[in-house]
C-alpha cells in the first residue's frame, strides 16, 4: 500500500476524538515521566527527606496512580470521558504545581518543616487521584473510536505516543533543571496538564459510549473475583517482583548517580534510555521473538532484568572514578555502563511485555478474559506501592549504615533471580494451556 493511501486511511478510519485523546496522552506522559525522573532526587536533595521517606512518598504516588484506574474507569464510563479528562487534567495541573511549590523560595516557610511530609502525602494522593482517570479515558476513547479493522493499529499508535512522551519528558526535565532549577520541572508538568485541560474543553468530543459499562458495585465484585483466583494472583505477584526492579530506575539509580558519579550527571537523559529503546527496537524485537513461546518470552524478560543488575553489581564499583573519551569529551565510565544496563533491561521488557497480555488471556476462565485484562496494571501498582519504600530503605541501609553500596545491586539481582525461578516453577506446576 502506498504512503498516500496509508495517510488517507489514518485520516478516514480514525475519529477526531481518537487523535485528540492520544495527543493529550502524549502530553500527560511527558508531564508524568518528566517529573518521575527527578522525584526521588527532588525529595531527598532539595526537600531534605531521607532515602526511606523519599521512597515512601514515591510509593504513595506511583502505587495509587496505577491502582486507582481500576475504579476510575467505572466512574469515567458513567460521567463521560470529557468530564473525566477535565477532572484529571485540572487536578494534575494543580497537584504538580503544589509539589513544585514546596521547593520554591517564593513559598518557603508557608509549610512548617514538621508538616511537610504529611502535606506532600496529601498532595501526592490528590495528584494520583486525578492522574488515575487518564488511562481508562484514553483507552476507552481508543476502543470506541476505532473499529475491528483499525483497533489493533489504534492501540499501537497509543503505545507509540506513550513512549514518545516518556522519552521527551525527561529531556525537557533535564533542560529545565539545568537552566532554572529542579523545582521548576513541576511547573512544566503543571503547564502541560493545564494546556490539556483547555484542549479537552475546546477540541475533545465524547465518542458514543457502550451502554454496558460497569458501575462501582460491579468493579468491587469483580475485584473480589480476581483476588480469590489463586492461580491468577500468584502470577501477578511473581510479575510484581519484576516491576520492583523496574521502578528502582527511578529510586536507586538517581540516588546512586548523584552520590557516586556526579551531581551534574544528566539523570533524566539516562533514564529516558528505556523509552527510546522501545521506540526504536519494539518492532524488530517482536519479529525476532515471535516464534518463542509465551512462557519462554516472559522468562527471558525476567532473566535479562536480573542480568542487568548483576552486571552493575560486578562492573559499577570497578568503573567508579574512571573516565572514557566519548564523542570528543571525557565522560565517567559508569554512565555508559548504566545506559547499557537500562537498554538491556528494555530489550527484555519488549520481549515479555506483549506476551504478558497473552498470558493473562490464557489464565482467564472462559468468558472472563476482558475482566482479567482489566487487572493487568495490578502488579505494576503493587510493585510501585512496595518498591519505592523498599528501594529507599535498601539504599539507605547499604550506603549510610553498612557502607557497602555494591550490595544494593546484588540484592536487586537476587530479586530478579527469585522472580525468574518462581516463574519457571509456576509454569511447570500450572502447565498453562497453549
Amino acid at each position: 500500500m502506498r504512503l498516500s493511501e496509508n495517510i488517507q486511511k489514518l485520516k478516514t478510519n480514525f475519529k477526531s476524538s481518537f487523535w485528540v485523546a492520544n495527543g493529550m496522552e502524549l502530553f500527560e506522559r511527558l508531564a508524568y515521566y518528566g517529573q518521575a525522573t527527578i522525584l526521588s532526587i527532588f525529595l531527598r536533595d532539595h526537600l531534605k527527606f531521607t532515602e526511606v521517606e523519599a521512597g515512601q512518598l514515591s510509593s504513595i504516588f506511583g502505587g495509587l496512580i496505577y491502582l486507582l484506574p481500576i475504579f476510575a474507569g467505572a466512574i469515567a464510563d458513567k460521567t463521560g470521558f470529557k468530564k473525566a479528562f477535565s477532572f484529571a487534567f485540572g487536578v494534575l495541573s494543580v497537584g504538580y504545581f503544589l509539589i513544585g511549590a514546596t521547593g520554591m523560595k517564593t513559598f518557603s516557610g508557608l509549610i512548617p518543616e514538621s508538616l511537610l511530609f504529611p502535606f506532600l502525602t496529601i498532595i501526592l494522593i490528590f495528584t494520583a487521584l486525578g492522574g488515575s482517570f487518564i488511562k481508562p479515558s484514553v483507552l476507552g476513547t481508543v476502543a470506541l473510536s476505532t473499529n475491528e479493522e483499525t483497533k489493533s493499529l489504534g492501540y499501537a499508535i497509543y503505545y507509540w505516543l506513550v513512549n514518545i512522551g516518556a522519552a521527551i519528558g525527561p529531556l525537557l526535565a533535564y533542560l529545565v533543571r539545568d537552566y532554572f532549577g529542579i523545582e521548576f520541572v513541576y511547573l512544566v508538568s503543571a503547564f502541560s496538564c493545564a494546556l490539556m485541560f483547555f484542549v479537552t474543553q475546546f477540541f475533545y468530543k465524547n465518542p458514543v459510549q457502550n451502554s454496558a459499562s460497569q458501575d462501582l458495585k460491579t468493579v468491587f465484585s469483580n475485584l473480589i473475583k480476581v483476588l480469590t483466583n489463586l492461580r491468577f494472583m500468584s502470577f501477578l505477584l511473581i510479575f510484581g517482583l519484576y516491576w520492583v526492579l523496574f521502578w528502582q530506575f527511578f529510586i536507586i539509580i538517581p540516588f546512586y548517580i548523584s552520590d557516586f558519579i556526579s551531581l551534574d550527571t544528566p539523570i533524566e537523559l539516562i533514564l529516558s534510555t528505556g523509552a527510546w529503546t522501545i521506540i526504536l527496537f519494539q518492532i524488530p524485537v517482536n519479529r525476532l521473538t515471535k516464534k518463542i513461546s509465551t512462557q519462554t518470552a516472559i522468562v527471558i524478560g525476567f532473566a535479562l532484568a536480573t542480568f542487568t543488575w548483576l552486571i552493575w553489581y560486578f562492573a559499577l564499583p570497578v568503573t567508579n572514578g574512571a573516565t572514557i573519551n566519548l564523542f570528543g569529551g571525557e565522560v565517567a565510565a559508569s554512565i555508559p555502563l548504566i545506559v547499557f544496563g537500562i537498554f538491556l533491561f528494555s530489550i527484555g521488557e519488549q520481549t515479555q511485555a506483549p506476551r504478558f497480555y497473552e498470558y493473562i488471556a490464557d489464565l482467564a476462565p472462559k468468558g472472563q478474559e476482558a475482566l482479567f485484562q482489566g487487572y493487568a496494571f495490578l502488579p505494576i501498582a503493587l510493585a510501585w506501592g512496595f518498591g519505592g519504600t523498599f528501594g529507599g530503605w535498601i539504599y539507605q541501609l547499604f550506603t549510610k549504615e553498612i557502607d557497602n553500596p555494591q550490595m544494593i545491586f546484588l540484592v536487586m539481582s537476587g530479586i530478579g533471580l527469585l522472580a525468574t525461578i518462581l516463574m519457571l516453577i509456576y509454569n511447570k506446576l500450572t502447565k498453562s494451556k497453549g
